[in-house]
């Protein structure tokens, strides 16, 4: 729901709105990543720009920002920015995957995994990408997308040489990163780019708003169908 400037939003009701600690909301003040609120005699009010910020952050958060590089962000992010300038920008931001990181203990990933995990399964799955070593000794780790353990463990039952997954991973990254880079410019020079030498018009802005939004599904699903389609053509090739 986009937000509108004109709420009156006390900080314990602010913090309740964007389920966050009234510590939170501090602290992101204290470090400008928020607007001062404005004040009411000694009251102190937020509005839905500040509901908006919050949101973003949190976006920012999940795409692994550190919150450095979150204040140089949103720096350049006029603290008269608008909710909806605010939405927009976190629906260009928004993570493509849905799923939080998590740390787990080695137990907490066997009891994950369903079964025992080794060390050198473990040590596989790190080299993978599939989990993140958090110490030298593997006794805790990250695991950044938890649909992707049961993938990884599946991988590694086949039995195939840990080298050519490797290769694998790595010819997948290289293609998929350019296709990411590509299609990015391409949006941007097509539809951002226009869309700011306008002057952001605001009967445009929730357009590219909600473009961009519907663009993530379609995007996946272009990808898939087309990753299928040019391996039957390469079957058939050397067929």
């Amino acid at each position: 729901m986009l937000r509108t400037a004109d709420e009156e939003l006390t900080i314990d009701e602010l913090a309740a709105r964007a389920g966050v600690t009234v510590r939170t909301v501090r602290f992101y003040a204290s470090r400008g990543l928020l607007p001062p609120p404005r004040l009411r005699g000694r009251l102190g009010l937020y509005g839905g720009d500040h509901l908006a910020r919050l949101d973003l952050i949190r976006e920012l958060q999940a795409l692994g920002f550190t919150l450095s590089a979150i204040e140089r962000h949103l720096e350049r992010i006029p603290d008269d920015a608008t909710p909806e300038d605010l939405a927009l920008q976190r629906a260009l931001l928004a993570p493509w995957t849905s799923d939080q990181s998590e740390d787990l203990t080695r137990h907490e990933l066997s009891q994950r995994a369903g079964r025992q995990l080794d060390d050198e399964l473990v040590q596989q799955l790190v080299a993978l990408g599939i989990l993140h070593g958090l110490d030298d000794e593997l006794t805790r780790v990250r695991l950044p997308n938890t649909a992707m353990l049961g993938v990884g463990l599946q991988i590694l039952d086949l039995g195939l040489p840990l080298e050519m997954l490797l290769q694998a991973k790595g010819i997948v990254e290289q293609h998929t990163t350019q296709i990411a880079v590509e299609l990015r410019e391409l949006f941007a020079a097509n539809v951002l780019r226009p869309y700011v030498e306008r002057g952001r018009p605001d009967d445009e802005r929730e357009h590219v708003r909600v473009a961009t939004d519907q663009l993530r599904p379609l995007t996946i699903q272009v990808l898939v169908n087309g990753f299928q389609n040019a391996v039957n053509d390469v079957i058939r090739d050397h067929v």
